[in-house]
């Protein structure tokens, strides 16, 4: 069991200062020769993740100290423990590592509130680009770009031609190309990190199909975000969401979307009925 809260306005901008002193750390690092180190699932981590992980560590603590926090860089805690949660913080303290190492700015910080498996509150914050996006299913979803006041957001409500889809900038692969190979004309929108999932938030593409492999912390407080802005994050080839806090935390393929437009991808109106590569 554990201690559950409300999202007022005052929890909320105190989760979005700690997204922006961990983005703070992260920039200060992202201008030096830093060192890469790699994981043992082959991923890469610097010493920008481990930096703003505490800082995110400390700063959930300080506010909540009765909710466990999961993070990528804190993720070994027995599942026996983590199914007794009610409530917890989902992190990932530098989404998009690959494009960090990269430097083509299009890395995240994202901060989740789960309850009961669910993600109700997320903070996505993309320093370099000084975006910021924060959403919950009470109050709504918002960005802010260069420091200015937040506007709402809302997914496209309609399908058109070219259908506009994001995609991964650092992980193609021959699924996805069979996968877009369908579609009569499309407009593709290639990125990194959670700005994927924040981009269809906003409305600027219609999807955001990922047929390859992400971990929970990578998509929870995008997938809040989306959710307060009329979207959702269904399993690929089913209408059920992505679900948290897992034995294996690793996602299966999903598609990021308006729940009625991802309804409708359907042959007829924007695949290409000559390609049978479904």
């Amino acid at each position: 069991m554990t201690a559950k809260f409300q999202i007022t306005n005052e929890l909320i901008q105190s989760v979005i200062k700690i997204a922006k002193q961990a983005g703070l750390v992260i920039m200060d690092i992202y201008k030096t020769d830093f060192d890469i180190q790699i994981k043992n699932d082959k991923s890469p981590v610097t010493e920008a993740d481990t930096k703003a992980n505490q800082i995110i560590y400390d700063g959930l603590f300080k506010i909540t100290p009765d909710i466990p926090i999961l993070s990528e860089e804190g993720r070994d805690i027995p599942f026996e423990e983590r199914s007794k949660w009610e409530s917890f913080w989902l992190v990932d303290p530098l989404d998009g590592t690959k494009e960090y190492i990269k430097k083509n700015d299009e890395f995240t910080v994202n901060i989740a509130y789960m309850q009961n498996n669910l993600p109700v509150f997320g903070v996505v914050y993309a320093p370099a680009l000084d975006e910021l996006y924060w959403g919950s299913i009470e109050k709504g979803a918002y960005k802010s770009f260069a420091g200015n006041s937040f506007s709402p957001i809302r997914v496209k409500s309609q399908l058109s031609n070219p259908v506009q889809l994001a995609t991964s900038r650092s992980h193609p692969s021959p699924k996805m190309d069979k996968f877009l190979a369908q579609f009569k004309k499309i407009d593709l929108h290639p990125m990194g990190s959670s700005l994927k999932i924040c981009s269809v938030a906003d409305g600027r593409v219609h999807f955001y199909p990922r047929l390859g492999p992400t971990m929970e912390w990578d998509t929870a407080a995008s997938h809040a975000v989306i959710k307060a802005a009329g979207g959702e994050i269904i399993k690929y080839g089913t209408n059920k969401p992505l679900e948290y806090n897992k034995e294996d935390l690793l996602n299966p393929e999903f598609i990021a979307g308006n729940m009625h437009n991802i309804q409708s991808l359907k042959r007829e109106t924007v695949f290409d009925s000559n390609n049978d590569s479904a």
